[in-house]
């Protein structure tokens, strides 16, 4: 059934050696993305002032708290499966039986992954961050940055790609919305 994405998870998971192995810890530590986030509303507020920045931060962390509230909800299989028993729950990597053996592991992690809530927060604030900023450099470096975020987690086997496409598109809608919305009060309040 998974083949492909099993395929595609033992082709990207290697063992990079110890150097290769902290990278991908520490890019997986939000707090060591400090400095983006400060960047980020240092940004708004030079663009557009303080209540700007303030709606800013109030709507991205509305997008990222709903994108990680929904990847957490796919980690608990017990609350899927009273709801909708059928639905696909799958083990993280590092859990599989079938891949047993074959996955470079650095440090265990839950049970379940079937959504990348690292994936999915990130591009929740990724997209608002690029269309309010509209700064092409800025805009390159924020997908480099959740790529580099987004295969640490299959680096170090917490998801399969599969599950970061999930995060992605969980982080998509949440993070449209909020632009959405922060565009419309915006422009209902003239900010």
């Amino acid at each position: 059934m998974y083949t492909f994405d099993y395929d595609l998870f033992l082709w990207l998971n290697f063992d990079g050696g110890a150097v290769m192995d902290s990278v991908m810890k520490a890019v997986s530590t939000p707090a060591v993305w400090a400095w983006l986030y400060l960047l980020i509303l240092y940004m708004v507020w030079r663009k557009s002032g303080w209540r700007c920045t303030l709606l800013f931060l109030v709507m991205v962390g509305a997008a990222v708290g709903l994108s990680d509230m929904i990847a957490g909800i796919f980690k608990h299989t017990g609350l899927l499966g009273d709801v909708w028993p059928s639905f696909p729950v799958r083990l993280r990597p590092m859990h599989t039986p079938e891949l047993e053996g074959l996955v470079h592991v650095i440090k265990q992690g839950g049970r379940y992954g079937t959504v990348s809530a690292h994936a999915a927060t990130m591009v929740s604030l990724a997209i608002p961050s690029i269309a309010i900023l509209a700064r092409r450099w800025f805009s390159w470096l924020m997908v480099m940055v959740v790529v580099l975020i987004c295969y640490s987690r299959i680096y170090m086997a917490y998801h399969f790609p599969m599950d970061i496409v999930l995060g992605v598109a969980t982080g998509a809608i949440s993070g449209f919305m909020a632009l959405w919305l922060y565009r419309l009060i915006n422009s209902k309040l003239s900010i």
